[in-house]
Parts: C-alpha cells; sequence; structure tokens
C-alpha cells in the first residue's frame, strides 16, 4: 500500500542502518551487490507495484554535471520526494539519513562491501512452468565472509534505456496520486469524528488535491469476492468470537522498538541483505510497514503500532522478500523500465504483485486467516455505497476497537473531501483479488521463476521465460523449498475453506 510519509520538523521516529560489520557470517546464496544504482532504477523498484505496506516516494535529483547524471533537479513542489546526491549513493555501505525536510547533505560513513559474489546458475531455456525447479540452487563454493574492502568491484544493476530515463524525468512533474489523497487535516478530523460520538462526516483537506477525473478511475469497486470476503471474516469470529481476541492471540504481543530492530536484522541476515536497507520505526504510518527510498537508500518503515510478535515476519516477507527482491530481479531484465513493458506486452503487474506479497505475508503462521485482505476488499466495496460516518457503524460487525474502525475508513475514503458522500478508493481491494488468483492457479505457477522474472504478472511468466536474464537473481530464503511452500498454499486454502471448485467458478 503507498502512502507517503509525514516527515515532521523534528524527526522523531528511530532510524537504523544495518551492515554488514554486526556479523561475520556467510554470505546468502541469494545475494547481489548493489553500487551506484542510478536513481531511476530505485524509484522504479520501490514504486511500481508497491505493497499492502508500500510508500510510494517519487526522488528529487540534485544537479550533476553530464559526466554523473542525466538528471537535473526538478523545481516542481509537493512531490513525493527523496533527495540524491553524487555524493550519497545507493550501496552497500551505510550512511546517516535525514528527512527530505532536513536539510543539507547526510554525512557518509564507512562503506561496508562484501568479499565475493555469489551468483545463481542460468537455466535451460527450455524449463517447463509447471513444477520445475529451475535449477535456482546456488553454486557450491567457498565459505565466504563478509568484510570490508574499501575498492573491491561489485556487480552492478543495469541502467535504464535512454528513453526510460526521459520519461522518468517527465513523469517527475506528475504528483504521486498516493501522496496527494493523503488528507493533510487527518487528526483534526479525527477529533471532530469522535466527539460527534461517530456522526460526523470527516471535512478531509489535501496539499495537493488531485483532479476528480482522475480520482474517478479509482472508484470503482467490485462485488467479485465479496462472498469469500464475508466468509473469511465470519469464520475469523467464529473461532476467536472477535478481531481483538484474533489479533492478540494470533498476532501475539506488541514489540520494542529494540525487538523490531533485533528480528528485523535477524530477517536481513536469513535473506543475504545485511547494508542494503535502512530501517526506521514510527506510528505516523497508516499502513503496518512501507517501503520507500529516502536519500537515496531502500528504506524499510514500520508502525510500531501495529508490529506484533508473530505477524512481524510475515511483513519482512511482504516488503523484503517479496516486493524488494523482485524489484532487484527486474532490474536485470529486458522489462525494467516502462518501454520495456511496452515492447513486450506485459499484463499489469497488479494484482499479481500484491497477491503474492499478501501470501507471503500469512505464510508460516499458525492460523493464516486472510483477515485484512478480507476486511480492506470489504471496505472499500461498502465505502463506494456509504457515508463515513455509516461505513464505521458497519465495520462494528467486523471491528469493535473504534481507533481500527477509523483507520479502515480513511483508507477506503481517502482522496475525498466531503466523506458525507458514496465513494471509495479502491485501490485496496488488489489484495484479496491477487491472493485468490494466484491460489486459483497455484499448481500452474512456477513461483520461483515468478519471483525471478521480476515485476511481472503470473499470466506472462510461461511467455517471457526463454527471455529471462537469470545471472544474479534473489529468490528468498522461504521459497527455496517448493514442497514446504506448496504445503502452507493447501493450508492457507483449508483454514480459510477456500475450495478449489469455488475458485475455478469466480477467477
Amino acid at each position: 500500500m503507498t502512502e507517503r510519509l509525514h516527515w515532521p520538523e523534528v524527526e522523531m521516529s528511530k532510524k537504523y542502518i544495518f551492515n554488514t560489520a554486526d556479523r561475520a557470517e556467510a554470505a546468502s546464496p541469494s545475494q547481489v551487490y548493489l553500487e551506484k544504482v542510478s536513481s531511476s532504477v530505485l524509484k522504479d523498484l520501490l514504486s511500481s507495484g508497491s505493497s499492502s505496506y508500500n510508500v510510494l516516494l517519487r526522488a528529487e535529483e540534485e544537479k550533476k554535471s553530464p559526466k554523473q547524471s542525466l538528471y537535473k533537479r526538478s523545481k516542481t513542489s509537493g512531490r513525493c520526494a527523496a533527495t540524491f546526491s553524487k555524493r550519497n549513493r545507493p550501496g552497500m555501505g551505510s550512511k546517516k539519513v535525514r528527512a527530505p525536510e532536513g536539510g543539507g547533505r547526510p554525512a557518509q560513513t564507512k562503506r561496508v562491501l562484501s568479499g565475493g559474489n555469489v551468483n545463481l546458475p542460468k537455466p535451460a531455456r527450455t524449463m517447463a512452468v509447471v513444477g520445475s525447479t529451475m535449477g535456482l540452487t546456488p553454486r557450491t563454493g567457498p565459505h565466504l565472509h563478509k568484510t570490508y574492502i574499501p575498492n573491491a568491484p561489485r556487480t552492478r544493476l543495469p541502467a535504464l534505456h535512454k528513453a526510460a530515463v526521459t520519461q522518468e524525468v517527465e513523469s517527475e512533474k506528475k504528483l504521486c496520486i498516493l501522496a496527494a489523497i493523503k488528507p493533510s487535516n487527518v487528526e483534526r478530523e479525527r477529533a471532530k469524528f469522535f466527539k460527534s460520538d461517530f456522526s460526523y462526516n470527516p471535512q478531509f483537506e489535501y496539499s495537493n488535491p488531485v483532479p476528480p477525473a482522475v480520482l474517478a478511475r479509482h472508484n470503482n469497486a467490485s462485488d467479485r469476492f465479496l462472498t469469500q470476503a464475508v466468509h473469511i471474516m465470519e469464520l475469523a469470529l467464529q473461532r476467536y468470537g472477535s478481531y481483538e481476541k484474533f489479533e492478540q492471540v494470533t498476532g501475539g504481543n506488541l514489540l520494542t522498538k529494540s525487538r523490531i530492530w533485533h528480528n528485523v536484522k535477524k530477517y536481513m541476515e536469513k535473506e543475504g541483505c545485511m547494508g542494503e536497507i535502512v530501517v526506521q520505526v514510527t506510528d505516523d504510518l497508516l499502513s503496518r510497514a512501507s517501503m520507500t527510498v529516502v536519500n537515496s537508500r531502500p528504506t524499510l518503515t514500520i508502525n510500531i503500532s501495529t508490529a506484533r510478535e508473530h505477524w512481524l515476519e510475515g511483513m519482512l516477507r511482504h516488503e523484503i522478500g517479496t516486493h524488494y527482491f523482485r524489484s532487484i530481479n527486474n532490474c536485470h531484465q529486458a522489462w525494467s523500465s516502462s518501454t520495456g513493458r511496452k515492447k513486450h506486452n506485459l499484463k499489469p503487474l497488479n494484482p499479481t504483485e500484491e497477491g503474492l506479497a499478501s501470501i507471503h505475508s500469512v505464510l508460516f503462521r499458525r492460523d493464516p486467516t486472510l483477515w485484512r485482505a478480507a476486511l480492506l476488499y470489504y471496505t472499500v466495496y461498502q465505502a463506494s455505497h456509504m457515508s463515513f460516518s455509516q461505513l464505521f457503524h458497519n465495520l462494528g460487525r467486523f471491528v469493535q476497537d473504534p481507533n481500527t474502525r477509523w483507520d479502515y475508513c480513511v483508507r477506503a475514503k481517502r482522496g475525498q473531501s466531503d466523506t458525507a458522500q458514496p465513494g471509495c478508493f479502491s485501490k485496496d481491494q488488489v489484495y484479496l483479488d491477487g491472493i485468490l488468483k494466484i491460489l486459483r492457479y497455484r499448481d500452474k505457477i512456477n513461483f520461483p521463476l515468478l519471483m525471478a522474472l521480476g515485476k511481472v504478472s503470473f499470466e506472462d511468466v510461461d511467455r517471457l521465460k526463454a527471455l529471462a536474464q537469470m545471472e544474479n537473481i534473489r529468490i528468498p530464503h522461504f521459497m527455496q523449498d517448493q514442497a514446504r511452500y506448496g504445503e502452507q498454499l493447501r493450508k492457507i486454502m483449508a483454514v480459510n475453506q477456500l475450495t478449489d471448485e469455488e475458485l475455478r467458478a469466480i477467477v
């Protein structure tokens, strides 16, 4: 999901950059090393198909000499912006990060590199899609430890084509809709709403209002999977009595900042991406977490108010193991730019992208109930027919806590000014949509290949596999054992009482 982060004048969120100096273990087989990735690549990495947690931030470029960049700093204000400069490039090194409004250049600290590169073999072009393991097992090699090597060469991600660079410059002039539809007066309207005993319909204001014609394109809610969404939530209520009880039993206790950082570090070690991602925690986020680019560094922001002990790793599989890795893999492919996507006639990456990430959120949970995806789908549909106040009361059927209901209502009604009118922002239906479509075709999808090809729909995998570049692709650790992975998909089906017959009828 993609909202713009709010950056207060005094940064209140905690930040931490995990780097390879924190441990001396073997490099992960899925490791790829990043150096001087162009800012346009990074923006593409974390802006397309952003997750149920994802934030979309476009970058402003520092003015550079022609040798250093094709970009010039844009003067347009009100963008989703992160600052890139020639002295602040993404890489394996840790850097001090500031919020965009902070001013000045972030100071650069020591660079942490990895001693060696572990590649993945290039599978045969004739590999089968169904049931194939793709030959993604990493080559055997010496036991490597990460060390400081000041000038060691690393594998660089491919730069975008010139046409894509030109298009990216033009896109700088466009406002990020997912940032623009975040109301600027949420707290004030929240206070009015709660004071009115939930009868007031908020009047939201926006710093950069989106044109009505644009909002209209995102105001089309579907009821295609409404029956399944309601059934999933009713099952959870039968088992636990309330959403609040479900959250406590299946999610566990809220985590402290230190425990969040510890668990994130542990996960990054599994995936071999230490030193690549800045981590910070905040309570100013509609979503549970988000991935964006801040000061040219991939940045994972975690909402501390929703970070629970049994759910955190699922969020990391969603953000890092799915969105981040598919973005890195996408950079190696011929369709990494918008021009390449058009040339190869690719289908939209959603609902596959969000559906796959949402499946990974509940993968390996003791109870993989698809509650959040179901409630988001249901809320959007009801918002299209109700006022804010009506929607709030309607959600009481499934959620008792007024603060949780408020958050879901704001998500569904964002973009509207007068929320007394029916209307919705329909993007949140993509999660359940994608989940059900992937589960419907799970026996025909080669999941490691779907991951390796980058930001593509599962419907395009079969025809794209012959064109795939398989060097230095990254497969998350939880997809290495495909037998176990398949068992978990079947468990998700069983717990949510989804049958193949039902899915074939609706998909």
